[in-house]
C-alpha cells in the first residue's frame, strides 16, 4: 500500500496530531529542568511548578489596582475586540465580495483599489490610526478590519466570480433579477467560503490585535504579556501564548463545525 494512500481516521487520527505537541511538552519540561538544576534563579525558561502558580494568581487573586482578576478582564477585553473586529470584516466583506463577484463593472472600478489596499501592511496603519481615531477601543477595532477585511473580501469576490455563468443565465432566463440572482444564486455559494475565510484571517487578526494592545491599552492579552516582559515573568507569558493560542483553536473549531452543519454540501467527507 503507498503512503498516500493510508488516511488515519478516529482515535489514530487524534493520537497522531496530539503527539508531536505532546513532544514538545515533554522536550520543554526537560529542559527548564535542566537550566533550573544548573541556575535556580533561571528566568528564561520557567518550570512547570512556577507556570503553575502564575495561572493560580492571575486567574484567581484580584488586582488591587483595578479590582478586577487579570486573567479573566484581559481576555474579556481581547475577545470584545476580536469578535466586534471580526464581525465588521465579515458584513463589510459579504456586501463588497458580493458586489465585486458579481457586478463586472464594479470589479473593474474598485477591484484594483482593493488589491493596492491589501498589500499595505496593516501594522503600518497603526500609529495613523492612533493620530486619528485615538487610542481608545476605535483604532484596535479598525486594525483588524483594516488588516483583514481586504484579503477576505478578494477572496469571497473571486469565488463568487468564479459561479458558472450556466447558473447566471439560467436564473436570469427564469427572470431573476440582479438582487435575485445575488441573494439566491450567489451568497449561498460564498457562504461556506467566507466562513472559510475568517478561519483564514483569524491568526492574522490576532496578531494585529496583539500588537494594538501592546502599543495603547491598560487591559488585554497583549497588554499584559509586554507589561510583565520588563520583568522576564516567562511564568506568566507563556501561559497567556498558550491561552491565546487555546481560544484561537476553539474559534477556528466553532467556525468549521459551523460550516460543515450549514453547508455539509460544500466539505469533503475528510475535510478538516
Amino acid at each position: 500500500m503507498r503512503l498516500l494512500n493510508v488516511r488515519p481516521r478516529g482515535g489514530v487520527r487524534l493520537v497522531l496530531g496530539a503527539l508531536p505537541l505532546i513532544g514538545i511538552a515533554l522536550f520543554y519540561v526537560m529542559a527548564s529542568e535542566a537550566r533550573h538544576f544548573e541556575n535556580p534563579n533561571d528566568k528564561v525558561l520557567a518550570t512547570v511548578l512556577q507556570m503553575g502558580d502564575a495561572v493560580v494568581r492571575m486567574w484567581t487573586e484580584v488586582d488591587p489596582r483595578t479590582g478586577a482578576i487579570p486573567a479573566w478582564a484581559d481576555t474579556w477585553a481581547s475577545l470584545s475586540r476580536l469578535w466586534i473586529g471580526l464581525a465588521i470584516a465579515t458584513t463589510t466583506t459579504l456586501i463588497i465580495g458580493l458586489t465585486l463577484g458579481l457586478l463586472p463593472v464594479a470589479r473593474a472600478a474598485f477591484g484594483p483599489t482593493i488589491a493596492t489596499i491589501a498589500v499595505i501592511p496593516p501594522i503600518a496603519l497603526l500609529p495613523i490610526l492612533f493620530i486619528a481615531l485615538g487610542l481608545g477601543e476605535t483604532a484596535k477595532i479598525a486594525l483588524i478590519v483594516f488588516g483583514v477585511t481586504p484579503f477576505m473580501t478578494r477572496d469571497l469576490a473571486a469565488r463568487v466570480a468564479a459561479i458558472p455563468e450556466e447558473q447566471i443565465i439560467k436564473a436570469q432566463t427564469l427572470g431573476a433579477s440582479t438582487w435575485q440572482v445575488a441573494l439566491r444564486v450567489a451568497l449561498p455559494q460564498a457562504l461556506p467560503r467566507l466562513i472559510e475565510s475568517v478561519r483564514l484571517s483569524l491568526g492574522p487578526a490576532w496578531v494585529f490585535l496583539i500588537s494594538a494592545e501592546a502599543i495603547a491599552s491598560d487591559v488585554g492579552l497583549g497588554y499584559r504579556i509586554f507589561l510583565v516582559r520588563r520583568y522576564l515573568a516567562m511564568d506568566v507569558i507563556l501561559p497567556y501564548v498558550a491561552w491565546i493560542s487555546l481560544l484561537a483553536i476553539l474559534h477556528d473549531i466553532v467556525l468549521a463545525q459551523i460550516s460543515k452543519r450549514a453547508f455539509p454540501w460544500a466539505h469533503p467527507r475528510d475535510a478538516t
